[in-house]
């Protein structure tokens, strides 16, 4: 026990104070206990307690039992819920992931225990103050993500746990202590017991987090070949090319730090040369090329996002996003090709590729940067001129409607829809003929 100080919000201290009153031991644990150390905004506070679900449920007028056979309760107050646990002893773990049965127990360091890292087994109330048994302080303080007690005997009960070690580390910057990263490296075959949806989870928060290129660790521990092989491929595949200076491998580590940790951008990040060992050639002088990546990368991403249970709008968006990661930038636009491109990609998919594009650039030789920076840059500053100016670039915006043109006197039908589209292509040439007056004399003229 430490004199550490820790502001508890009011809700969390009324039902400590609650618990705590009639007799028995409660305390906030895990995750809010850690973050408050770090000055962080916990997303939600846990309590744990020495009394029973039935005990708890006595002592607060609404409660609702989230887990009551595994030894939880939400307790409600004004609306808000805190899951309230009590101490537990986990007995065998036969799938991988969830103990068979628990046991109850009123000693609160057997609960700490079954706990997987250090720096997530400390408890506090403010009459005890912080208990830390296991030295999470310690390894908070040098920056260390360890297993409590036996890292092996962590991993086997639960093969999530291989993925949170993981995933710590990229949130905050630690490394993985030696004897844990032994255990992930010998255990990671375990993860195949682990639901497409829970690594998922996992993947997209490392992904999204401040250090994303720890998906090195993903590689280097063996966690890839089980979870992402195609990760792994991509990890082993060099790029003897004058436009890059990394495999394909550190090459997309390096992008998905140049880009804002946004869900979307950091997995077309991860996924937008997935499909370049497929499409590995090499000429006569040695140099690699990957002619057609773009397109079987995206095929790849959007296999893989559908394998890890992704939903179909992350699906589909990063799909478009990988497929045209490389068609901007690189040679000197006009607003005809920008409209052009802006038609053909989707008006809510183009303005991203800005996103993508640079960060795809800023991970290559240095040598040519410069130049395709600029030439981005000539791009964006046309697509906001189109934008200002309000030019058509798809059929929503044109200034004929399949209606007008029914009123005008045309038929429902296929050449009605063959006629908006030639329509449309006058107007990505001639912004300028986007009017009804100039469209409806070309009507009549056909």
């Amino acid at each position: 026990m430490t004199d550490r100080k820790i502001q508890l919000p009011e809700k969390v201290k009324q039902i400590i104070n609650c618990i705590t009153e009639a007799g028995y031991e409660a305390y906030a644990v895990g995750g809010c206990i850690r973050d408050s150390i770090l000055g962080r905004v916990p997303d939600d506070w846990d309590i744990t307690t020495s009394a029973t679900p039935q005990q708890v449920k006595r002592l607060f007028r609404r409660t609702i039992d989230t887990g009551i056979q595994h030894g939880t309760v939400t307790v409600m107050l004004d609306r808000e819920g805190f899951e309230v646990t009590t101490y537990r002893i986990d007995g065998k773990y036969e799938d991988g992931r969830h103990p068979t049965e628990v046991t109850f127990t009123p000693n609160l360091e057997e609960d700490l225990k079954r706990r997987d890292f250090t720096i997530n087994a400390m408890a506090y109330n403010e009459q005890t103050g912080l208990v830390d048994l296991f030295g999470g302080i310690q390894d908070i303080e040098a920056g260390i993500i360890r297993c409590v007690g036996d890292a092996r005997a962590r991993f086997t009960e639960d093969a999530l746990r291989i993925m949170r070690a993981i995933r710590f580390a990229a949130q905050l910057g630690y490394r993985i202590e030696g004897e844990t990263r032994e255990a992930i490296s010998e255990l990671a075959p375990n993860l195949r017991q682990i639901s497409a949806e829970r690594i998922q989870v996992e993947l997209t928060k490392l992904v999204n987090s401040a250090h994303p290129e720890t998906m090195r660790t993903v590689y280097d521990t063996g966690v890839a070949a089980i979870i992402l092989p195609e990760f792994q491929e991509i990890m082993e595949t060099a790029q003897n090319h004058p436009h890059h200076c990394y495999s394909v491998g550190e090459h997309t580590l390096c992008a998905m730090q140049q880009v804002e940790r946004k869900k979307e951008l950091r997995l077309t990040m991860l996924f937008h040369d997935i499909g370049k060992p497929q499409c590995l050639t090499v000429d006569e002088e040695g140099i690699a090329h990957f002619y057609g990546h773009a397109q079987v990368s995206a095929e790849i991403a959007r296999k893989i996002l559908r394998r890890l249970r992704y939903d179909n709008d992350t699906t589909n968006t990063v799909y478009k996003l990988v497929l045209y990661h490389d068609s901007i930038g690189g040679e000197d636009p006009t607003r005809c090709m920008v409209r052009r491109a802006m038609n053909k990609i989707g008006e809510d998919i183009f303005p991203m590729l800005f996103a993508v594009r640079r960060a795809d650039i800023l991970a290559q030789s240095e040598t040519f940067q410069e130049e395709k920076l600029k030439s981005l840059a000539e791009w964006q500053a046309l697509y906001e001129e189109i934008l200002e100016r309000k030019e058509c670039v798809s059929l929503k915006t044109l200034a004929l409607t399949g209606s007008d043109l029914i009123a005008l006197g045309m038929k429902p039908g296929k050449a009605l829809g063959e006629t908006l589209h030639e329509m449309l292509e006058l107007v990505l040439d001639h912004p300028e003929y986007n009017t009804r007056e100039y469209l409806t004399q070309w009507l009549q003229s056909l």
